[in-house]
């Protein structure tokens, strides 16, 4: 499945590049022009569900417990940290290709080794 995603401000612009290269639908905060502004978790998310995206971000703990209490969601993808932008786009692109739909799934997406 080819996912539409929404970047989160601490997720790398790289791995967002590589994501495109293999065929998602990614908007980051940048692009829907909002960056810098300080936008709380629970108004990401909010944006991401009227957007019909799942998140990608690197902010795990906030997100899981929005993924608790937060009701109805287009879906959550939260990753460890890693350089190696191509590989985590390749571990992304693998988890969410096993999928019919992301919604209101929490998939955690962590560096082997």
């Amino acid at each position: 499945m080819m996912a539409r995603l929404y970047s989160n401000e601490n997720f790398p612009v790289p791995v967002v590049e590589e994501l495109r290269k293999l065929g998602h639908d990614v908007l980051t905060t940048h692009e829907a022009g909002k960056s810098n502004a300080g936008i709380e978790d629970e108004e990401v998310l909010a944006y991401a569900v009227s957007q019909k995206r799942a998140i990608i971000t690197h902010n795990r703990l906030h997100f899981k417990r929005l993924h608790k209490h937060a009701g109805a969601h287009s879906g959550i993808i939260i990753c460890n940290e890693d350089r190696d932008f191509s590989a985590l786009a390749q571990r992304i692109h693998n988890i969410v290709e096993q999928y019919n739909s992301l919604d209101n799934m929490l998939i955690s997406v962590i560096k082997n080794g």
